[in-house]
């Protein structure tokens, strides 16, 4: 999955204090696309040692390491002014072949969003800090502290005999499958909403559900908690014809386009196309 990057080393231990250095990753979004160096097919993050207009009056924010080296990301204006140099819209991570540089990019614009999304309180409305002890965002005023926003989600492959259940979202290009997800509401176990955003998306009532494992998705702020579950395929689909505008049983060996094993979604059906599950 993409957050896998062996032999590189994704470390997120806040370090509040640190300051940039020649040598560090610089990361600068531009609505949703990231700066990067360009060397032919293959890209790098820049350095700090890339830009003469980073000093120390630039704002920028600690982030992470990759491979001990520390990004920052950069929240004044830089200049994309050399040959090497390109801007590329965020879903770049879905193809490059560099897993690291696709995981860093989008692990940066889960912070990047949170700390834009909390310029100011939304308590008292003022101003707000980064607080320099642990990744997170304080109010001078009403003394309100903000972490980090990270939304479970439920997703789960729903077997039967030899089939699965794939479903095809609003929002998805051509023929693409995936299979259901949805959002944990306030108090529902994640049990509990699995079962209401299977009913609620495609009719069906199911069991025998039985935890797979998980995955952070910054695109969306999400923690993606996989489950592979169990429904009687003689029950009648019934699509929302709002999130889902189509869903069926599908064999192995007749899977229709779906997610890459970059996601949980693809690492699931690719192992129900190899019987594994």
């Amino acid at each position: 999955m993409i957050q896998d990057i062996f032999p590189h080393r994704f470390n997120n231990q806040f370090l509040g204090n640190k300051i940039i250095g020649e040598n560090d990753f610089v990361l600068h979004y531009n609505g949703n696309s990231l700066l990067l160096k360009n060397n032919g097919e293959v890209f790098e993050l820049p350095r700090k040692k890339d830009f003469q207009e980073i000093s120390e009056r630039t704002e920028n924010t600690f982030l992470f390491t990759l491979d001990d080296v520390p990004c920052f990301i950069i929240w004044d204006n830089l200049k994309a002014d050399k040959p090497n140099l390109i801007f590329k819209e965020i879903n770049f991570f879905r193809t490059i072949m560099q897993q690291e540089i696709a995981w860093i990019s989008i692990a940066g614009f889960h912070l990047m969003n949170w700390y834009l999304q909390n310029k100011f309180c939304g308590k008292c409305g003022a101003r707000t800090r980064h607080k320099h002890d642990e990744r997170a965002i304080i109010c001078p005023e009403c003394n309100s502290i903000i972490f980090p926003k990270i939304s479970p989600a439920v997703i789960a492959a729903i077997i039967c005999n030899n089939k699965i259940l794939l479903a095809r979202n609003s929002n998805f290009p051509g023929n693409w499958y995936s299979i259901i997800a949805g959002y944990v509401d306030v108090g529902e176990t994640l049990e509990e909403a699995l079962t209401r955003e299977v009913k609620e998306e495609v009719g069906l009532d199911i069991k025998n559900i039985r935890y797979y494992k998980s995955q952070p998705w910054p695109l969306s702020s999400s923690m993606m908690i996989g489950f592979i579950a169990e429904a009687d395929e003689t029950q009648p689909i019934s699509i929302d014809n709002k999130e889902i505008v189509d869903a069926s049983w599908f064999t192995r060996g007749s899977l229709p386009k779906h997610s890459s094993t970059i996601s949980i979604a693809g690492e699931m059906i690719e192992k129900f196309e190899k019987g594994e599950i």
